[in-house]
């Protein structure tokens, strides 16, 4: 089984939600999720790059983990949830992937608007 290390935005509204339903599908624990805006995380990587996009770390028994980042991160993560391994093995090809990561870029563009929407709803709540 191989794990995997995913380092999101817990301060982010909509990185929050994802990954709580994430870790509920996670019932093998196969994944280690890391909030890097915690100031006692370990970061590979500088936290502003990793709070940028989404990163994660496919380990697959050799120790050498693979640094991934955006939708291959995200796939990396689908691979190690059962329900969701189709979609992260389907994007083990080229193209699915380029489609995935232009879907990602479209969404980093449109993030920080989302992020207010859902803080001020949050708010009201």
């Amino acid at each position: 089984m191989s794990r995997v290390t995913v380092w999101h935005d817990g301060a982010c509204p909509l990185c929050a939600r994802e990954i709580a339903f994430m870790r509920k599908l996670d019932r093998r624990g196969a994944i280690t999720f890391v909030d890097a805006t915690d100031p006692a995380a370990t970061c590979p990587l500088n936290r502003a790059e990793l709070l940028a996009r989404f990163h994660a770390r496919e380990d697959d028994g050799d120790g050498n983990g693979r640094m991934l980042s955006g939708a291959a991160a995200f796939a990396a993560m689908w691979r190690a949830i059962p329900l969701l391994r189709p979609l992260g093995l389907a994007a083990r090809n080229p193209v699915v992937l380029a489609l995935l990561e232009r879907g990602y870029g479209r969404f980093l563009r449109v993030r920080p608007r989302m992020q207010r929407w859902m803080r001020r709803r949050e708010a009201r709540a």
